[in-house]
């Protein structure tokens, strides 16, 4: 019998020199003790790796709190585990559109849904495109102003999109960034895979570090199947 998993990994795994958003450099990944060095500290046959990375934040599949946004709102240290972890989860296909509206989100969740504490995970399919030019490029999709405020009356613990940004990135003012994440809707950016999910009924994760000071930072977002 062949083992199939339940869980699917919906993140880009991160390597020395991961360039994730067009300007902002990738991650620097070396030793600062390798096996080499520790051979000479410990008894013989006895050897340790501590790895040393240099990461900005935003690297990676990522998730945004307000304080990306809003200076003296909650960072990753005030990101609630019920808020992050373990939530329902809810597929908008969205594949081929650029500017994603409400009306197709209303049309795929249905315009009087509740989504009090789920994650809406809007699958694009410009995650194909990670690691090439075309990614951060001038056609990525984005959700539009009004699919934004569509989604802030109806509560979801987060938002997230395989795309750039959820920002069209002609647009300085983000106001999707600013709409969601001032109604405390957590965002995560760059997922990937989301083509292998359910339009509902699994679970979705995305949990963050709690590092002080900081409103951004890499997650391993996942999914568990039904």
């Amino acid at each position: 019998m062949q083992f199939v998993s339940r869980f699917v990994e919906l993140n880009h795994p991160i390597h020395d020199g991961l360039v994730t958003y067009p300007g902002i450099p990738g991650p620097v990944i070396s030793d600062y003790l390798s096996r080499d060095d520790a051979r000479g500290r410990y008894a013989p046959g006895t050897d340790f790796q501590i790895g040393r990375i240099e990461l900005i934040a935003n690297t990676g599949t990522y998730l945004d709190t307000p304080a990306h946004r809003f200076e003296g709102r909650g960072d990753l240290t005030d990101v609630p585990l019920d808020r992050v972890a373990d939530l329902p989860g809810l597929l908008v296909d969205a594949t081929g559109e650029r500017g994603v509206g409400a009306a197709l989100l209303a049309k795929a969740l249905g315009d009087g849904a509740d989504l009090t504490g789920a994650a809406v995970l809007v699958c694009t399919g410009w995650s194909r495109h990670f690691g090439t030019p075309a990614y951060g490029g001038p056609d990525a999709p984005f959700l539009t102003r009004d699919a934004v405020e569509w989604l802030a009356q109806r509560g979801p613990a987060l938002v997230g999109i395989d795309s750039v940004n959820i920002d069209d990135v002609a647009d300085l003012t983000r106001p999707a960034h600013t709409g969601l994440l001032d109604a405390g809707i957590y965002v995560v950016e760059h997922l990937t895979d989301l083509d292998r999910l359910p339009l509902d009924g699994f679970r979705f994760s995305a949990v963050p570090p709690r590092v002080a000071g900081m409103g951004t930072f890499t997650v391993r977002a996942f999914a568990v199947l039904p």
